[in-house]
């Protein structure tokens, strides 16, 4: 592909002070592709009054993402999503990343995440244990006690017994918090404006930080953190997140500190149910819709597995499967919007960003671009086979980011995904309505009503 050179347009006049801030407040998704069909691949706006450059055209995408561990900061507003993660990964910049990149990364390598695939498809196996044929539920909400079973299983050991429900609501009261601030105003003030959704994030981070000064207390104590039934699935004490982010070491030698290991735990907590849970909502919402793509999904559950449980060693042989991820993913990517803020040498398509300015580029918009995808809101799984005539350039699919900063947990993401769905495919269809579900903006791009899934025993071959 031709080097794009980077030349800004101004988009959008703003009001004063608050700039285009009630436009993006207002409807983010729709302003975003407003800016890249109305304005151009490079575009000058303000969110509030902070000058802001948004990119669409993937050859930007990827040298923005590819430099953001060098000349960028990470965006300092939002009150609320610093009160729930802290100084993690997602929110640390420079040196204090780089050391703390080196020392989380590790817990989810390919080798690690391979021995949590038997606690993901165990997992499964009890929720859908429980279904009948025609039982009605809420998906997204029957996705999310799975995923938060898998991730509380492989991040602490256990699913914590009688806690694990205030806890699933303490993190749910704290996520609703955190978007209710991403679209307005409130995403400028400062934290000692206690609004009643600032009220209830301090009530809910106060609930899981009892609960993680208890589990690492009592790990570094020897005592274990039980509490809940045993995994039954391959994971333990000795094996789970929590314990290797204990054992982590710096180059220096040094361990993490408490309020670390506290903040990269509820990040890796947050982040590893809430992103795959609504991934997962959209998959079965699309396969619904598409009953070829569900014919060949039994075709190949039933070809690969022959009837037996998934295994991580299936994983790569679930083609079919992890392009249907892949395609959910285009069209619904949890993360919607990629911040960094440009400091001195950031330089983009051969321009110089101006320090302070706030560079974005959007999944959303760039997944939904006809220029690289053909038929963009069509569900066209078969458009990721290898032998597809379709050329999809680097970086017009991101929905883990890319470059240095890329998701840790992007590998866990998609073989849990991939896992859930064959578990469930080998056993029921989910007939979801309504056929046509409007989306949503929190901290991820959810469904705005609720989706009901229709349980379909598949006939024994």
């Amino acid at each position: 592909m031709q080097t794009v050179p980077l030349r800004p347009v101004p988009g959008p006049r703003g009001l004063p002070w608050l700039g285009n801030l009630p436009a993006f407040g207002k409807d983010p998704l729709t302003f975003l592709a407003r800016l890249r069909d109305g304005f151009g691949d490079a575009v000058t706006w303000s969110l509030g009054p902070r000058r802001s450059l948004f990119l669409s055209h993937p050859q930007h995408i990827a040298e923005f993402l590819g430099s953001r561990a060098g000349p960028y900061d990470v965006l300092r507003i939002g009150w609320a999503v610093r009160r729930l993660v802290g100084d993690s990964l997602l929110l640390s910049a420079g040196a204090d990343w780089r050391r703390k990149r080196g020392m989380v990364q590790p817990t989810v390598r390919p080798r690690q995440v391979r021995r949590y695939a038997r606690t993901m498809v165990d997992s499964t196996l009890a929720a859908a244990g429980r279904w009948r044929d025609g039982d009605r539920f809420d998906l997204q909400r029957e996705m999310t006690l799975v995923t938060q079973r898998i991730v509380l299983r492989t991040l602490f050991g256990n699913d914590l017994g009688d806690r694990t429900r205030a806890l699933g609501a303490a993190m749910a009261a704290a996520e609703r918090a955190v978007a209710s601030e991403i679209r307005g105003i409130p995403l400028f003030l400062p934290g000692w404006v206690r609004l009643p959704y600032r009220r209830r994030l301090l009530d809910a981070v106060a609930t899981i930080d009892a609960e993680m000064q208890r589990l690492v207390g009592a790990r570094r104590a020897g005592t274990g953190a039980g509490g809940g039934a045993g995994t039954g699935g391959g994971t333990g004490q000795d094996d789970d997140l929590l314990t290797r982010l204990l054992a982590a070491r710096d180059e220096e030698g040094c361990p993490l500190s408490a309020k670390e290991v506290r903040d990269e735990s509820v990040a890796l907590w947050a982040a590893g149910h809430e992103t795959t849970s609504t991934a997962l909502t959209w998959a079965w919402y699309l396969l619904s819709r598409s009953p070829e793509a569900r014919a060949r999904l039994d075709e190949e559950v039933d070809r690969v597995l022959d009837g037996r449980p998934p295994t991580a060693e299936d994983y790569e042989n679930l083609t079919w499967t992890r392009q249907i991820i892949k395609e959910s993913l285009r069209l619904y990517p949890p993360i919607w919007l990629i911040p960094a803020v440009a400091g001195e040498g950031a330089v983009v398509g051969g321009y110089t960003v101006p320090v302070g300015t706030t560079v974005w580029c959007s999944p959303w918009t760039a997944h939904r671009d006809a220029r690289w995808f053909r038929d963009p809101l069509a569900f066209r799984p078969e458009r990721w086979d290898a032998q597809a005539a379709d050329v999809i350039p680097e970086h017009a699919w991101f929905p883990f980011g890319g470059g240095p900063r890329s998701c840790i947990g992007a590998r866990f993401a998609q073989v849990e995904a991939a896992l859930i769905i064959a578990t469930v495919a080998q056993r029921f269809h989910l007939d979801v309505t309504p056929k046509e579900a409007p989306h949503q903006i929190g901290i991820v791009v959810q469904p705005a009503v609720p989706l009901i899934a229709t349980v379909r025993a598949r006939p024994r071959s």
